[in-house]
């Protein structure tokens, strides 16, 4: 009965040490503010380039919808 708890321990410990140094190393990497604007500028960067890309696939359809495939 004893071992078991000691086992018991040593997993919570280690479990528990392996918790505390994956929140530490997150918190560390934490993004700054310049960060977080730069990640917001490349998300708009990248939805107007979608939306160009869009755009220029349906001018496309529409300008081969008159032509016959032959």
């Amino acid at each position: 009965m004893m071992t078991t708890l000691v086992v018991l321990a040593v997993v919570a410990a280690v479990f528990a040490a392996g918790y505390g140094f994956v929140a530490w190393r997150d918190r560390a990497r934490q993004a700054s503010g310049e960060e977080s604007a730069a990640a917001r500028d490349a998300r708009a960067r990248q939805q107007r380039y979608d939306a160009e890309r869009h755009g220029a696939q349906g001018e496309a359809r529409h300008r081969d919808r008159g032509q016959s495939p032959f």
